[in-house]
C-alpha cells in the first residue's frame, strides 16, 4: 500500500533518502559488527577449510536431566513450581500428604512416654526388692544366731534361707523388667525417628540447582513409590556431544580446548573442554577392516562447558540446540581470529 500518493517519484526518492540518513549511527555500527561476525563464521563454515591442528564436527547441546521422584507412596497435595522456573538446591518442589504418618508418629511418641513410665516403675520395683532382700538378710542373720543358741529351730533357719534366696531372685526379675522397659523405649524411639524421616521424605526438594523442564503430575495424584513429579535440567552440567573419525579422535587429548558455535547464535563463540573420549567406536564396519574402512569408525567426544560460564549465562542455556564444534587435535595449534571466544556481552 502506498502511503505517499500525493508526492511525485522524485519527492518520494528524496524523502526515502532523508529517512536513510536519519538512521542512528550506533545502529549502523551494531549492524556492521553483527554482519562481520556472521561473515567470519560463514566464511569458515561454507569454505570447508579447517585450520591446521583443528578438527570440526557437528552436534547438539545436551543438559543432564534429573527426575525428582517420591521415595514412598502418597497423594500429591501441593506443587510449588511450574515449567520453566529456576530452582536452587533444596528448594521445596512438592508436598505429599502426611496426615496418616503424623497420626502414627503421635502414637509412637505416646509409646515412648509409656516406656519411660514403665522404666520408672521397674526401677522402683528394683529398689523395693533390694529393701526386701536386705530385710531377709537381717532376719537370716538373726535366725542363725538364735539357732546356735538353740532358741530357733533348724526348720526356721531353712525357711529364712529360702526367703533370702527368693528376695535375690526378685531383684533379678525387677532388673530384667527395667531392661525390657528400656528396650521398649528404644523401639518406640526408633519407630518415631523412622516416621519423622518418612514425613521429611514426603517433602520433595530440588537435588540440584536448575530449570524445571516438565511437570509430570498434578496435585491430587496418588503416586506409588518412585513416582516422578518433575524433571529438572542441571544447568551446571551442559555439554555438546560430537563424533570424530579415528584420525582425529586418536589425537584428541582429555582437557583439550574446543569452541562451540550454535546455529541459533552464529556470532557467539563458546569455549569448551574435551571431558570424554569414547574407548570404542560408535559405528562399526565389517570385522575385517581396510584402511579406508577404519576411517569410517566414529568415536564419541564430549565437550564440556565450564560451570562458571554456565552459571553466568544460565538464562541462555537450552538443551537440543545444534551447532558446530572445533577441537584442538594438536597441542601447538592456535585459534584463528574467527574462533576467538566471543560471548553475548562481548559482542
Amino acid at each position: 500500500m502506498n502511503f505517499m500518493p500525493s508526492l511525485s517519484r522524485l519527492q518520494q526518492a528524496q524523502w526515502k533518502s532523508l529517512s536513510i540518513r536519519a538512521v542512528p549511527l550506533f545502529g549502523l555500527i551494531a549492524a556492521i559488527i553483527v554482519a562481520v561476525g556472521i561473515i567470519a563464521y560463514l566464511s569458515i563454515r561454507q569454505s570447508g577449510t579447517i585450520p591446521v591442528g583443528l578438527a570440526k564436527a557437528n552436534g547438539r547441546i545436551e543438559v543432564e536431566r534429573i527426575d525428582v521422584a517420591t521415595k514412598y507412596a502418597g497423594r500429591l497435595i501441593k506443587l510449588y513450581v511450574k515449567e520453566g522456573d529456576f530452582v536452587e538446591v533444596d528448594k521445596i518442589i512438592a508436598q505429599l500428604d502426611t496426615t496418616e504418618l503424623k497420626a502414627q508418629l503421635a502414637a509412637a511418641k505416646a509409646n515412648v512416654r509409656r516406656a519411660e513410665a514403665s522404666i520408672k516403675q521397674a526401677m522402683a520395683e528394683v529398689a523395693l526388692r533390694h529393701a526386701e532382700h536386705k530385710l531377709s538378710e537381717l532376719e537370716l542373720a538373726r535366725t542363725v544366731k538364735l539357732e546356735r543358741r538353740k532358741i530357733a529351730t533348724e526348720a526356721e533357719l531353712d525357711r529364712r534361707n529360702a526367703q533370702h534366696e527368693v528376695a535375690e531372685a526378685h531383684i533379678l526379675a525387677a532388673k530384667a523388667s527395667v531392661g525390657d522397659s528400656k528396650a521398649a523405649k528404644a523401639a518406640a524411639l526408633a519407630q518415631a525417628a523412622q516416621l519423622e524421616a518418612t514425613i521429611s521424605e514426603m517433602t520433595l526438594k530440588a537435588p540440584v540447582a536448575g530449570r524445571i523442564e516438565y511437570k509430570l503430575v498434578q496435585p491430587g495424584t496418588v503416586l506409588g513409590a518412585g513416582g516422578r513429579v518433575v524433571s529438572i535440567l542441571d544447568l551446571s552440567d551442559a555439554y555438546m556431544t560430537i563424533f570424530l573419525p579415528t584420525s582425529a579422535s586418536g589425537r584428541v587429548a582429555l582437557g583439550s580446548d574446543a569452541r562451540i558455535i550454535l546455529d541459533a547464535s552464529p556470532t557467539i563463540i563458546i569455549p569448551a573442554t574435551v571431558s570424554f573420549v569414547a574407548a570404542e567406536a560408535q559405528f562399526t564396519p565389517k570385522l575385517v577392516e581396510t584402511a579406508n574402512e577404519r576411517e569410517k569408525l566414529m568415536y564419541r567426544v564430549k565437550l564440556k562447558i565450564a560451570p562458571k560460564l554456565l552459571e553466568k549465562y544460565r538464562a541462555y542455556v537450552k538443551a537440543g540446540l545444534t551447532g558446530d564444534a572445533y577441537v584442538k587435535i594438536s597441542r601447538d595449534a592456535a585459534w584463528p581470529a574467527s574462533l576467538h571466544q566471543r560471548l553475548p556481552d562481548e559482542n
